[in-house]
């Protein structure tokens, strides 16, 4: 049974999601307070955090900061006021996994943590461990290096990674990408799938360019000379 921790000052709206992720075999707790909620999120053991950015105490873009500081990789919802561009793109470069507007309807919710918790180890197959341009990831473990140095990613920014991999020198599309990461096709101007990207190459010792951009169409994941 997964375990969800919500942090939201929306009590009515905690309730609804309760009600909506136990009928779909989850367990829900909910925090009303910023502070409160870092204190759970680093103490308990969730698979998938959903965080408001308005909320008392520190906001949710201050408490993303502050858990990937600690290298939590726990994946992370953020949930934003519908037209907020500018609070995605900030949440998505502190580390938040994806994005959804309020108000929602029930389904895309349920969709979007779906989504993100599909990453469950299948234990009838063995992964195989994938190694390309100074990468090393191991699926089974999540574990990651480049140039022989550890890599702290986000559980989308190593699936982002993984799809790469799996086609080296090979273009791979951002639709592709954005389905194997996020489990939904980008809608028009979503710049989800560029700010992951981005990120991926900052955490990089060297040559960030080993994953190039076509422009307009995806990227590509090329060997280093």
């Amino acid at each position: 049974m997964s375990k969800i921790l919500l942090i939201d000052d929306d009590v009515e709206l905690a309730g609804m999601l309760k009600e909506i992720l136990t009928r779909e075999g989850m367990t829900l707790t909910a925090v009303e307070d910023g502070e409160a909620g870092l204190d759970e999120a680093l103490r308990g053991d969730y698979e998938l955090i959903l965080l408001d950015v308005m909320l008392p105490g520190i906001d949710g873009l201050q408490l993303l900061q502050r858990l990937r500081q600690q290298h939590r990789s726990t994946a992370v919802l953020m949930l934003t006021a519908r037209g907020d561009d500018e609070d995605r793109v900030t949440g998505l470069e502190l580390g938040a996994d994806d994005y959804l507007a309020k108000p929602f309807y029930p389904k895309e919710l349920v969709a979007r943590v779906k989504a993100l918790l599909r990453r469950s180890p299948n234990t009838s197959v063995t992964p195989e461990k994938l190694a390309y341009s100074g990468f090393d990831l191991d699926p089974t473990t999540a574990e990651v290096s480049c140039d022989q140095q550890s890599l702290i990613l986000t559980p989308t920014e190593f699936d982002i990674l993984r799809c790469l991999m799996q086609q080296p020198d090979q273009l791979v599309s951002k639709d592709q990408l954005s389905v194997a990461a996020l489990g939904r096709k980008l809608a028009p101007f979503d710049r989800s799938l560029d700010v992951h990207i981005s990120n991926i190459r900052k955490k990089l010792p060297s040559n960030p360019e080993r994953i190039q951009t076509v422009r307009g169409r995806g990227y590509r994941l090329v060997e280093m000379p």
